[in-house]
Formats: C-alpha cells, structure tokens, sequence
C-alpha cells in the first residue's frame, strides 16, 4: 500500500456535494485515511469564472500510479466532468499530487504534480495535513514551499 495525496477542485454546481461525491467513489477503490479542511479560492490561470472549493485527501492504495491516474479520470467522468479548455470551470477535478516519495515525468503523468508549489489552493489544505512532507524534488517540506506564495486569498469554508 502506498501513501497517497490527492488535490480535488471544483467550481460548477453543488461545491460541496462535488467534493463530497468524488470522496465517495474514491474511497470504494482505496482507502481514504485524512481529509483536510475545504478551502474556497479564486481560479486560477483563466480567472473569467467562479470561485472554486479546494481539498486534500491522504490515501492508501495499492494501485500502480497509471491505474490511479487511470481510475481518478474515470471517476472524473462518472461524476459529470466534461472536457473543457485548459484551467477552465470544471465541475470536480481530481490530481495526484504525491504517491509517496514517487518522482515521474513522462507525457501522460508526472508526480509529483509539477505545478503544486506554486498554487496557495493546493498547499494551504496540504500543509494542514502534512505541513513537514518533504517534496522529494525540491527537497522542501509542504510548509517551505507554503511561505514562497501567496495564500490571502485561501479562505476557510466553515
């Protein structure tokens, strides 16, 4: 089994059942060990659109990384995700963000998720799970990485 964390995002229809559903169907494939708080943000990259409900989950699984990525899409789709344009609305979005101390970059599928230092909506919910997590590339806890951004505009849903 490997230790797994997972970012989830959405910003169409019911937020919170989104999350709620998509917690749901992941946790009939592997085991869901910790949720972090919701988190509600700005988008980010096309901005012309609603605020999004931002979570992490911690995960145990046995699947292969492919099998996950593989098995999180179809549950994407299941759930009523469409195909839209790159950083555009979505109605849950679901990325791997570490599988456990994993490094791998190929065309389909790189982990650590290569973007997640840089995005307060990822590492605001990660820190509060596990603020000392050393990113195995930068080499930086999750905490490190947290005072690089800016997250004043990461609110906590009550």
């Amino acid at each position: 089994m490997t230790l797994v964390y997972l970012g989830l995002g959405t910003n169409l229809g019911d937020r919170r059942a989104n999350l709620e559903k998509a917690i749901k169907a992941i946790n009939q494939k592997m085991i869901v060990l910790r949720k972090s708080s919701v988190y509600e943000t700005k988008a980010w990259g096309y901005t012309e659109q609603p605020d999004f409900l931002n979570q992490v989950i911690e995960v145990s699984t046995d699947l292969s990384p492919l099998s996950l990525l593989n098995f999180l899409k179809r549950t994407e789709t299941e759930l009523g995700r469409v195909e839209n344009f790159r950083y555009g609305p979505r109605l849950i979005d679901v990325d791997i963000l570490f599988y456990g101390e994993l490094i791998r970059n190929t065309a389909r599928l790189q982990i650590p998720h290569p973007k997640l230092h840089e995005r307060a909506f990822v590492l605001v919910p990660m820190a509060e799970l596990e603020g000392e997590f050393v990113h195995p590339v930068l080499e930086k806890t999750i905490a490190e990485l947290l005072e690089n951004v800016d997250a004043s505009e990461v609110r906590l849903c009550e």
